[in-house]
C-alpha cells in the first residue's frame, strides 16, 4: 500500500489516502491524474503531503502553506524557515510576526 495525495485543479492537496496502484488507476477514488504518491519518510517529494499543501511540479515536492509572510522557502528541503533561527537553549518559543522574533512561551500556573 502507498500513500496518495489527491489534488484539486490548483495542485492543492484536498485528501491523503492509502491505496494500491490498481485502486488509484481504476478511477474509483477519482481521476487518477489528480493523485500523486507521497512518502511518509520524505524519500521522495521532500515532505509528506498534508491537506492544504501544494504540489510543486517543478520542485517535485509537497510544500506546506506559508506560515508567515516573512518566512522563506528552503529550496533544498522545501520547508519554510523563519528569518531568525529558532533559539537552541531548550526552551519553547513562538514566532511573533510583528517583531520578527521568537518570543519565549512562559508556563501558566
Amino acid at each position: 500500500m502507498k500513500h496518495w495525495a489527491k489534488l484539486n485543479n490548483n495542485r492543492i492537496v484536498i485528501d491523503v489516502i492509502t491505496a494500491d496502484d490498481e485502486f488509484i488507476g481504476s478511477g474509483k477514488a477519482g481521476n487518477p491524474f489528480n493523485f500523486v504518491e507521497t512518502s511518509k519518510t520524505g524519500q521522495f517529494r521532500k515532505n509528506f503531503a498534508g491537506i492544504g499543501y501544494q504540489y510543486d511540479m517543478l520542485r517535485n515536492a509537497f510544500i506546506a502553506p506559508k506560515p508567515f509572510n516573512s518566512w522563506v522557502l528552503n529550496e533544498d528541503t522545501c520547508k519554510w524557515n523563519a528569518p531568525v533561527p529558532y533559539p537552541t537553549d531548550g526552551k519553547e518559543y513562538s514566532w511573533d510576526e510583528a517583531t520578527l522574533s521568537w518570543v519565549l512561551i512562559t508556563p501558566q500556573n
